[in-house]
């Protein structure tokens, strides 16, 4: 029965049937050819992601915009990168950067990257935050050299890219980068169990927000199994940001951004693309006005309940290692209520 009602709901969200036995099963995710993932390339990439080597100020690092307790972003409306003071999270002060930090979660599995979707390789997306003077700002020349003058890097090089002559070098500083974010996915919440034919995966009010969500249609930009697709779609909170139109030139894509994921969307807030909706409720309600309706109050309640509870999962959250091998502190999370 479940199976019918999920196939049924395909429908009605303008999917194909899948051809996979469980509804909704993820396509298999898009890898280089010349980037194949292996454990001593993930473990170099997990290690490179929290370094502070890579930054101008030796305090900041990928996790401190990315970070596990944060929904793999960083809790605040916009990010504050090298020379920012204070721990991750909301308590972090210092110059933002332009726009809210996207979460990482199944990041894999995405064809364009960055809220304009001006970059359309995980490998090629490292290099942007890497040299920008307001995130990390380092050329990837300076911490090549740098990682090249530590035993332990140059080693974890080695293990990883075992058939390069000369592998400390920038390439593979993204391979590895590269390969440990494919690591990121989340795809075992209680919605997952449910259509897969566990009815007791969603409670009540998670079910009703379930069917809410496929009646207005919310699976056209957030398609499920990811909950996020390819599109992009004028944000509820107007800017003065170009959007997408700063990367096509193309006026129609003015105030146009890529429509985010919902996975784990519990702990990614604050929400849209200056990070100006505090909470996931306001958001909801918000999101529905612009593409579909006013929502009643039992209606937002039941559609937050399934978004918060029902597409939470973070069975594979990376371990935030206690230390790295450039010697420099680990950046550390700020206090954050529980939810």
């Amino acid at each position: 029965m479940i199976r019918a009602l999920a196939l049924a709901a395909l429908s009605l969200l303008g999917c194909g049937a899948p051809e996979a036995p469980a509804p909704w099963a993820f396509a298999p995710m898009g890898i280089p050819t010349d980037n194949p993932p292996s454990s001593a390339k993930t473990e170099l990439g997990r290690l490179l992601f929290h370094d502070p080597l890579l930054s101008a100020d030796r305090r900041t690092a990928c996790v401190t915009c990315h970070a596990q307790y944060w929904g793999m972003s960083d809790g605040l409306p916009r990010s504050i990168g090298t020379g920012g003071e204070g721990a991750i999270g909301t308590g972090r002060r210092g110059a933002p950067v332009t726009r809210n930090a996207p979460s990482l979660w199944n990041v894999g599995w995405r064809e364009s990257l960055f809220r304009d979707g001006r970059v359309r390789s995980l490998e090629a997306q490292s290099l942007a935050p890497l040299g920008a003077a307001d995130e990390l700002g380092r050329s990837v020349d300076e911490v090549v050299r740098d990682l090249r003058a530590i035993p332990e890097y140059v080693r974890l090089f080695a293990e990883a890219f075992p058939r390069d002559g000369d592998p400390v070098r920038a390439e593979n500083l993204q391979r590895a980068l590269a390969a440990f974010e494919r690591t990121l996915v989340t795809d075992r919440a209680p919605w997952d169990r449910f259509v897969a034919g566990d009815t007791a995966a969603l409670d009540a009010s998670e079910q009703r927000g379930w069917r809410l969500f496929q009646d207005l249609g919310c699976g056209g930009c957030h398609t499920p199994p990811r909950f996020e697709s390819e599109r992009f779609a004028p944000s509820p909170t107007p800017s003065d940001d170009p959007g997408r139109e700063g990367f096509t030139r193309d006026p129609a894509h003015r105030g146009h951004f890529r429509v985010p994921s919902l996975r784990n969307v519990r702990d990614t807030g604050p929400y849209f693309h200056q990070g100006t909706v505090s909470a996931l409720a306001e958001a909801v309600s918000r999101e529905a006005l612009l593409r579909a309706r006013a929502l009643r109050d039992d209606e937002r309640d039941d559609l937050t309940a399934f978004l918060a509870s029902g597409l939470m999962d973070r069975t594979r959250e990376p371990h935030r290692p206690d230390a790295v091998p450039s010697g420099l502190p680990v950046p550390a999370d700020g206090f954050r209520a529980p939810r």
